[in-house]
């Protein structure tokens, strides 16, 4: 057997270089490069073993130099995204904090259900200089370190201890990264002795890997009994996931919805996967959801689930399918979440499914009455819609929110990618944004992590540089994490960044309000001397400056119409460009057609909370299971 001498972190360098992805006879690198951020656990390890391989040119696996460790694994989320899951990131990072600041992107990634690879530094194998700088010692055993807290956020996790043990976890690894079953944060700890530690390679572990990314076929008893359901139906509708856009289905499950008339709902991660103005497009559904869609819902007797995990935002907290008698079919490749809500499970690729569900339904339709229900109710939603962007609904001195994406969704273009994840905006997005291309709709909202926006942007402009990547941001995230703005900047790339600063958190500033508590907590302000509350004058932050600060050219827009000229000049510009708004903390917002689970206070000397458990009460009694 013919072996080469390498160290741990050279050989893990050239096996990833190495790992190809194929779905539909479409090859593509598995893993096309590494973010990371250096320090003593790495720096001697996988940053020796990176600069190795650029300099003699023995391994193609670009480096790429992040500013916050968490971030870079968001970056790396949105690529996977945008790449269907196809091809991911490596990330690398330092041990202690370095490594620990991945576990929020880890549990993001995994939730999502969304491939990263994650290589956190580890403590000395050998234990021989015990303890290092930033090593956690546990009484429980001698083996424990800080990294086990990636145990329970991977679906993969391993500590390469000694040099061999890389070849079956590498393996093991990109298994897991390629499985749509099984896929999420993947993380291979490696101890900073043992990156450096030399090892007698055999060369086939180095060879050319194609990693096929099946499509399931449905089994046919399963699809006969999922038709026979779909036939009895008299008010189906179908929730379209994200489960229907990484599989590429769009294509058919539009040609599905007009052949037999069923009205798609969507979620996030679904939207987008048939066109917002397609006439069986009725929107989001949920605890956000549409007016049509949320209607539609009430009635229905038969539910075809494509690609959902049916969250509580999907189901309203399981009250938004208010008929008594409804059934479910979920198809989607996990049984997981093929099962939910006790549906008749069609456990298959979605692209495949709907194709073979077509064939069987090829001569069913819905009612001429129940068609024409479904345009009643989309009509209905459009005037909601544009009563959300009129300037005559907003009374304040700023802007509404809503009237800002009513902006943006006539500045951007079909094919250009509005990004957020926390906050008042998703809400809104469900609502009011109009997608017409699968991928130009990029809300993380399984984690709904804050900050997850910046990051999102600069690995969504890698992923697909053709396109237009719009990140929308509230003040509250960027605070959080603007700080791949900087990576924006170095890597030559440009995103429009579109910071919407209303002084607090809207989101749980109005929720707070609805649950009896009175916004408190949630603006920014300066400490009241008489309350002792945050409750004081807004507070002298200009985030416009910082953004500036970390590169990017600015533009201020304080009205709709500045909104709107500043879009144009961003769009037209070269580099990264942040057009910052002000806009009225207190909306309006779209009007609610669904109900979210957060519980109230059931006893309180609070006024507001009482009265908010009242309703909260109420409201729980439609709550039910689904058997």
């Amino acid at each position: 057997m013919k072996t080469v001498r390498l160290t741990t972190a050279q050989a893990l360098v050239r096996f990833l270089a190495s790992q190809y992805s194929e779905r539909d006879g479409q090859e593509q690198r598995l893993i096309p490069g590494v973010w990371g951020i250096f320090g003593h656990g790495n720096v001697a390890g996988i940053g020796q073993a990176l600069l190795q391989a650029a300099v003699t040119q023995e391994a193609d696996l670009p480096y790429y130099l992040a500013r916050n460790e968490q971030g870079m694994v968001h970056a790396s989320v949105a690529f996977a995204k945008m790449r269907d899951r196809l091809a991911a990131f490596a990330c690398t990072a330092s041990t202690g904090p370095g490594s620990t600041n991945m576990i929020t992107g880890a549990a993001l990634a995994t939730t999502n259900r969304i491939p990263v690879l994650l290589l956190p530094s580890d403590m000395f194998a050998t234990r021989a200089a015990d303890p290092v700088l930033q090593q956690l010692e546990d009484t429980r055993g001698g083996d424990v370190t800080v990294n086990d807290a990636f145990r329970a956020v991977s679906k993969y996790f391993d500590r390469i201890s000694r040099p061999e043990q890389l070849i079956p976890a590498a393996l093991a690894a990109m298994r897991v990264l390629t499985d749509p079953v099984e896929t999420g944060a993947v993380t291979l700890a490696l101890p900073q002795d043992v990156q450096a530690e030399a090892y007698d390679w055999p060369l086939s572990f180095f060879r050319r890997r194609v990693w096929h990314v099946g499509r399931p076929v449905p089994e046919p008893a399963a699809v006969e009994r999922a038709a026979r359901l779909l036939r009895g139906a008299r008010k189906p509708l179908i929730v379209a996931g994200g489960g229907a856009v990484y599989s590429g289905a769009e294509t058919q499950l539009r040609a599905f919805a007009e052949a037999t008339g069923i009205p798609v709902a969507d979620t996030h991660a679904g939207k987008g996967a048939v066109p917002w103005d397609h006439p069986c497009a009725v929107g989001g559904i949920g605890s956000t959801g549409s007016h049509a869609a949320n209607e539609l819902a009430k009635d229905a007797d038969v539910v075809l689930g494509i690609g959902t995990r049916y969250s509580d935002f999907t189901t309203a907290s399981h009250t938004v399918f208010s008929n008594p008698d409804v059934t479910f079919v979920n198809l989607n490749v996990a049984r997981l979440d093929a099962v939910k809500h006790s549906a008749e499970p069609l456990v298959t690729d979605a692209r495949l499914g709907i194709e073979t569900l077509a064939g069987a339904l090829v001569d069913w339709e819905v009612s001429a009455e129940y068609r024409a229900r479904t345009r009643q109710l989309i009509a209905r939603t459009r005037e909601i819609e544009e009563e959300c962007f009129a300037p005559e609904r907003n009374t304040g001195r700023l802007p509404a929110q809503t009237q800002i994406l009513g902006s943006l969704n006539d500045v951007l273009g079909d094919r250009d990618v509005v990004i957020n994840a926390a906050g008042s905006m998703p809400g809104d997005l469900q609502q009011l944004w109009r997608a017409r291309d699968p991928k130009a709709y990029h809300v993380e909202y399984a984690y709904s992590c804050m900050g997850y926006e910046v990051a999102a942007g600069l690995g969504t402009k890698m992923a697909d540089p053709s396109r237009e990547v719009v990140v929308l941001v509230g003040d509250g995230s960027y605070l959080m994490m603007a700080q791949e703005i900087v990576t924006m900047v170095s890597e030559g790339l440009k995103v429009i960044i579109v910071l919407v600063q209303n002084h607090g958190f809207a989101s749980i500033g109005s929720l707070s309000e609805a649950l009896g508590s009175q916004r408190f907590g949630t603006k920014y302000r300066f400490r009241d001397d008489s309350s002792g509350l945050l409750d004081g004058d807004v507070l002298p932050v200009d985030l416009a400056a910082n953004a500036s600060s970390l590169g990017a050219d600015v533009l201020h827009a304080t009205t709709v119409d500045t909104f709107r000229t500043a879009m144009e000049k961003a769009k037209a510009a070269s580099r990264t460009t942040v057009v910052h708004v002000e806009t009225d903390l207190y909306g309006p917002n779209p009007p609610g057609h669904g109900w979210w689970d957060v519980p109230v206070s059931e006893t309180s000397a609070l006024d507001t909370t009482r009265t908010a458990y009242e309703t909260y009460a109420a409201h729980k009694q439609a709550q039910r299971h689904y058997l």
